[in-house]
């Protein structure tokens, strides 16, 4: 029995049935990362003034990674208006781009990750703190089951007085420098000095993990939730690209259905960064 309204529209929502689900599906989409943003939002404004960080992600990778998925957007726009046209050829190509495009998107973002988790902040004993990215090869630290620490480790960073001070040279590091106090600032963190850090004049230590504060761990879960959407989407393209595309020669119009709904994901998922970039990066 064949599946009626694969092609042709219902009569009662104007809408062939792969649409009418995947718009109810994205309303389901906006309503977690709704609760997300507004989860976010109580976080960020219940925070003691001045102690919500800023300054801590990359804008370059950020402003890279938003180009990125609003180039694929044009790609997979440009794959389906290929598909309306009757050229195969060029949605192959489209498609393919727009899949290359979510792993570049993929690889950049694992970058950042990276950078968080071999970045540590050390609290020391005598009260200051000891901040930077960790030399693998010269990690010597080894911690007891008591939490105690022996040995020594090497990172690339700075030492400050106070934790606020921290957080705002990480902030000035990050943003262009617009002032010379700004240019001073960055260029004293961007030194990046070697200091070894012993062991038995370590406190507490923590990579910048979701579990560093209540900022790293609403930044990963936003960010690693929607990296699986990219994920995932990038997955049922690249399925329409290969193995799905022989439905385009038995039944071309539900196949050009199929693309455009998961057009329309695609495009909620890149919207779900337009909103993650300014609140993330630039706020």
């Amino acid at each position: 029995m064949e599946i009626p309204y694969t092609r042709d529209v219902r009569p009662d929502t104007g809408l062939y049935n792969a649409k009418v689900g995947i718009w109810l599906f994205l309303a389901s989409e906006v309503m977690l990362f709704g609760a997300l943003f507004s989860a976010y939002i109580l976080l960020r404004v219940s925070a003691p003034p001045d102690l919500w960080p800023h300054g801590w992600l990359n804008l370059w990778w950020g402003t890279t990674n938003t180009l990125v998925l609003i180039t694929s957007s044009i790609t997979t726009v440009m794959a389906w208006a290929s598909l309306k046209l009757n050229q195969f050829g060029k949605f192959k190509f489209y498609h393919a781009c727009t899949v290359l495009l979510a792993l570049t998107f993929a690889g950049i973002k694992s970058i950042e990750y990276h950078d968080k988790f071999v970045h540590y902040e050390i609290a020391l004993t005598n009260g200051k703190f000891a901040d930077g990215h960790m030399v693998p090869h010269e990690n010597k630290l080894v911690r007891a089951d008591d939490g105690t620490y022996s040995g020594y480790a090497v990172i690339k960073g700075h030492v400050v007085d106070k934790r606020e001070e921290l957080y705002d040279l990480k902030a000035k590091h990050h943003k262009t420098a617009g002032t010379e106090a700004q240019a001073e600032a960055a260029a004293k963190h961007s030194g990046h000095e070697a200091i070894r850090v012993e062991g038995s004049e370590i406190k507490a230590m923590s990579n910048y993990g979701p579990w560093h504060n209540t900022y790293t761990a609403i930044y990963f879960t936003l960010t690693g939730l929607h990296a699986l959407h990219v994920l995932g989407g990038a997955l049922v393209i690249g399925f329409l690209w290969g193995p799905g595309s022989k439905m385009w020669k038995t039944d071309p119009e539900r196949f050009t259905n199929r693309v455009e709904v998961s057009g329309l994901f695609w495009h909620f998922v890149d919207l779900v960064w337009i909103f993650l970039f300014p609140v993330l990066y630039l706020l």
